[in-house]
C-alpha cells in the first residue's frame, strides 16, 4: 500500500495480531523474532496514535472550543451540557440526542465506558453546527 504512515510489514503484523496469532507465532511464520515482532507492533500503534490526533486537530481546524465533558460524569447528561453551551452562539447543532451520544462513543472510545466518561473530553463546535470530540 502507498502513501500510508504504517510500512507494509506493520500492516502485515497488524492483520495478523487482528486474526488472533499470538507475537511468537507471527514471528515463526516471517521467520524473524518475537522480540522484532514486538518492536514492530508497538511503531504500528504508535504510528496509529500519531495520525488520529493529527485527524483530531485537522478536524477541528475550523471549530472552536464548545465545553468540556468531566470525567466521571454520566454520557447521558452530555447532549444537555452541549445544547446548554451552544445556545449563546445561536448555531444550531447538527445532531439530536441519541446521535451526540453515539458520536461521542465512536470518536472517543477509550474515554467512555457504559454510561460513565473516564477522562475530559473537548467537545468542539463549527459554524455549521457540526460537533466532534477529542
Amino acid at each position: 500500500m502507498k502513501d500510508t504512515l504504517l510500512t507494509d510489514r506493520q500492516m502485515e503484523v497488524l492483520r495478523m495480531r487482528k486474526q488472533g496469532l499470538t507475537q511468537q507465532a507471527i514471528a515463526e511464520r516471517l521467520g524473524t523474532s518475537k522480540a522484532n515482532i514486538c518492536i514492530i507492533e508497538k511503531s504500528a500503534h504508535e504510528n496509529i496514535r500519531r495520525a488520529k490526533e493529527t485527524l483530531e486537530f485537522v478536524r477541528t481546524l475550523d471549530a472552536s472550543l464548545l465545553c468540556t465533558l468531566q470525567k466521571g460524569s454520566d454520557l447521558m447528561d452530555a447532549s444537555k451540557r452541549i445544547y446548554a453551551e451552544a445556545a449563546p452562539s445561536h448555531i444550531k447543532i447538527r445532531y439530536d440526542s441519541l446521535t451526540l451520544i453515539n458520536r461521542i462513543i465512536s470518536q472517543v472510545p477509550e474515554k467512555v465506558k457504559g454510561r460513565q466518561i473516564l477522562d475530559d473530553i473537548p467537545a468542539y463546535l463549527n459554524e455549521d453546527g457540526e460537533i466532534y470530540f477529542g
